[in-house]
C-alpha cells in the first residue's frame, strides 16, 4: 500500500505514519517542515494555508497513492483544496474527524446517524469553531471522494506523542508525589481512544474498502477515572496519594472540568456527549482498544525521553490545575 499522510510528524499523524511503516507500506508525508519527518518516509514540504501554491509539492509527479490520511482541524477549505487536488491520484481518503461534529448536546448512546452541527461548509475559511471545522472537513472529503471517503470520528485521544497535554499533565503531577486532588467518584466511566489503536483501525478499514462515518472510540467504561489515575501512580512509581473529591466540591471551588482536571467531567450533558457515545459500528468493523494501563505506561515512557516535558500545540490552551487552587482544595 502507498500512503500519503498529510502531516505525519506529530501525535495522531505520527501514529498513522508509524503504523503504516511497521506494515511495510510506502509512506509519503506532506508537512510544513517544523518537525523532522519520521525515518523511512518520502518527505514533501508545503503549507496548505498558503493556497494552491502551498500544495505545489503534491503536483510534482511521483507516485499515486492508495490512501490519503488527513488530520486537519483548522479551516475546512484546506481539506477541500487538498482533497480536490488528490481525488484523481488517490484511491481513498481517510479523514480523522471528531465526535464534536454532532449537534450539542449529543445524547448518551448517539450513533453515527446523529444530527451534525449546523452551518458547516467545505468552503469555510479563517477561524472556524472546532466542531464546525471538523464537519466542514468531512463534507470536503465527501465532496471530492464520495464513497471512497472514510470518516473516523474520534473522541478524546490520548497516548504517546500527545501534544494537547491531558494525560501528560496527570502523569507529571502524579510523578511529583504527595496528595493529589482526584475528581470523584473513582468509578466514573471514561471513553477515549489511544492514537495507536485508531491508527491501526484506520489503516485496516481503508485497506478493506470501508467508507462513511465511524465513531472511533472505546466503549463507555473501557476505563474509569480511578483506573486511569491508579495506572498513573503505578507507571510513575510515585508516592502520590489520590484524594478523591466530590464533583460538587470541585465545582464550588471554581475548578473547570476538562481543562483544570483534564479528562474529567461531572455528570450532565457534556459528560454524556464526550464519554457516552455509541461505539458499536467501529467495534464491529474491527476496532480494538488496548488496556488503559498500557496506554498510561507507554505515555510515561515516551514522556521520560523528553525530560518529562510534553510538546504542546500552540493553538491549544494549557491544561492543568493551578497549584494554589489544589492546595486550597487539599486543605478543606
Amino acid at each position: 500500500m502507498r500512503l500519503l499522510m498529510l502531516g505525519g510528524t506529530e501525535f495522531v499523524g505520527r501514529a498513522v505514519t508509524d503504523a503504516a511503516l511497521a506494515r511495510g507500506w510506502d509512506v509519503t508525508v506532506f508537512h510544513r517542515g517544523r518537525h523532522a519527518p519520521p525515518p523511512g518516509v518520502r518527505a514533501l514540504t508545503g503549507d496548505r494555508t498558503a493556497g494552491p501554491a502551498g500544495l505545489a509539492a503534491l503536483t510534482e509527479g511521483g507516485p499515486d497513492w492508495d490512501l490519503v490520511v488527513d488530520t486537519w482541524s483548522g479551516a475546512p477549505s484546506a481539506v477541500r483544496d487538498a482533497a480536490r487536488l488528490l481525488c484523481d491520484r488517490a484511491g481513498r481518503f481517510g479523514y480523522v474527524s471528531s465526535r464534536s461534529v454532532y449537534a450539542y448536546p449529543a445524547a448518551a448512546g448517539l450513533d453515527e446517524d446523529g444530527p451534525p452541527v449546523a452551518g458547516a461548509s467545505p468552503d469555510d475559511g479563517g477561524d472556524v469553531p472546532y466542531g464546525r471545522a471538523k464537519r466542514g472537513g468531512e463534507l470536503a472529503a465527501l465532496d471530492a471522494f464520495g464513497d471512497r471517503a472514510l470518516l473516523a470520528r474520534a473522541g478524546l485521544i490520548i497516548g504517546p506523542g500527545e501534544n494537547i497535554g491531558r494525560l501528560p499533565w496527570w502523569l507529571s503531577r502524579i510523578a511529583r508525589g504527595g496528595p493529589v486532588i482526584a475528581p470523584g467518584p473513582p468509578g466514573t466511566e471514561l471513553q477515549y481512544i489511544d492514537a495507536r489503536d485508531m491508527a491501526e483501525w484506520l489503516l485496516d478499514a481503508a485497506a478493506n474498502g470501508l467508507h462513511g462515518a465511524y465513531n472511533t472510540v472505546s466503549r463507555p467504561g473501557h476505563a474509569t477515572m480511578g483506573e486511569l489515575l491508579t495506572a498513573c501512580v503505578r507507571a510513575t512509581g510515585s508516592d502520590a496519594e489520590l484524594r478523591w473529591t466530590d464533583p460538587e466540591a470541585l465545582l464550588a471551588a471554581g475548578v473547570e472540568p476538562w481543562t483544570d482536571l483534564p479528562v474529567w467531567l461531572p455528570p450532565g450533558e457534556l459528560y454524556d456527549t464526550l464519554h457516552r457515545g455509541d461505539h458499536t459500528k467501529a467495534y464491529a468493523a474491527g476496532l480494538r482498544c488496548r488496556p488503559v494501563g498500557e496506554t498510561v505506561a507507554d505515555t510515561w515512557s515516551w514522556l521520560r525521553t523528553l525530560g518529562g516535558i510534553a510538546p504542546r500545540r500552540p493553538d491549544r490552551p494549557a491544561v492543568g490545575l493551578d497549584p494554589h487552587l489544589e492546595a486550597k482544595l487539599l486543605a478543606l
